[in-house]
């Protein structure tokens, strides 16, 4: 029994004189990372002071404030474990480090794959905050580019969620990327219509509108023969926000419309004609004689109502 005893209060001894020999490295890697936290803070707003002086796009200075951030916490890790485990090395934590990375790897391959589609959106900057893009099926404004997500605010105030991998694979339409933006109206009018006149009215009455850039003049174009009418349409510029387009395009057809009613030139409609015959007189299968003389009166007598 005093032999037991001995054995464990020896085991006991041992222990903690490990722990008197760990501990000074657990209490430095601990205020390592206290230390971490506050360095990276002040990294980070290092960095977007000086992002804010050097460039205007805020993609671009929250591409380098994060990445400030994550290497001081990255380097912070590192020191903490070093000093946590004497016998950690430089080139056994670079091992470590690739062995887990292929597992690693495939576990995360989508969150990847976004972070770096990501970045390089931040790099190349195909657009920018605030700007109105289409992507796939969604359209709205870009409040925000993450390093995982593109956040767009659609027209009708709902918020859209886009992996950064499917905007950068997929086709964007930028909206706003230019200053201008061109606005096509169709119009078409009556077949008795004088078209030099009409063009004429269309391109005094589109002149007019307010919102309608003149740097660029507007231009009526004729593009066919319609069924019911003879087609123009109108072509012209504006400031290129969605609500100004809107607003603008609703002043332009109203101008449009009034100026058409008082030249007298109607905007026509789709109009059917139907004819109404006696089918008890027709025979399908067997024409005879008596069936075709009745079919012939018949068609006199329509054409005599039409």
């Amino acid at each position: 029994m005093d032999k037991i005893i001995d054995i464990v209060l020896s085991s006991l001894r041992d222990l903690l004189s490990d722990a008197v020999k760990v501990f000074p490295g657990f209490l430095a890697a601990l205020i390592i990372l206290m230390l971490t936290r506050y360095v990276a803070e002040f990294s980070r707003n290092i960095i977007n002071r000086v992002s804010k002086k050097t460039t205007d796009s805020k993609s671009l200075q929250l591409l380098f404030s994060k990445t400030a951030h994550v290497t001081t916490w990255i380097v912070g890790i590192f020191l903490a474990c070093v000093c946590a485990f004497p016998g950690l090395s430089l080139s056994s934590f670079i091992t470590t480090l690739g062995l887990s990375s292929v597992a690693i790897g495939f576990a995360f391959q989508d969150i990847f794959k976004n972070f770096l589609s990501g970045i390089l959106i931040l790099i190349q900057r195909p657009f920018r905050i605030e700007d109105q893009i289409i992507v796939g099926d969604y359209e709205g404004t870009v409040d925000q580019i993450d390093l995982r997500t593109t956040r767009i605010c659609t027209y009708n105030g709902e918020m859209v969620l886009v992996p950064n991998s499917d905007v950068y694979t997929s086709a964007v339409r930028v909206r706003t990327a230019f200053d201008q933006r061109r606005t096509d109206l169709a119009v078409g009018v009556d077949y008795n219509t004088s078209l030099p006149e009409a063009k004429n009215i269309l391109q005094r009455t589109i002149e007019k509108v307010e919102g309608v850039l003149d740097n660029k003049s507007p231009e009526i174009d004729l593009v066919g023969f319609g069924d019911s009418s003879i087609d123009f349409v109108v072509r012209y510029w504006t400031h290129p926000r969605q609500p100004q387009v809107r607003q603008i395009q609703t002043r332009a057809i109203i101008a449009i419309k009034e100026a058409l009613d008082d030249a007298n030139i109607g905007i026509p409609y789709p109009i059917r004609t139907l004819y109404f015959y006696n089918q008890d007189k027709y025979n399908d299968f067997i024409p005879d004689n008596s069936n075709r003389n009745g079919s012939k009166s018949d068609r006199r007598t329509v054409d005599s109502i039409s």
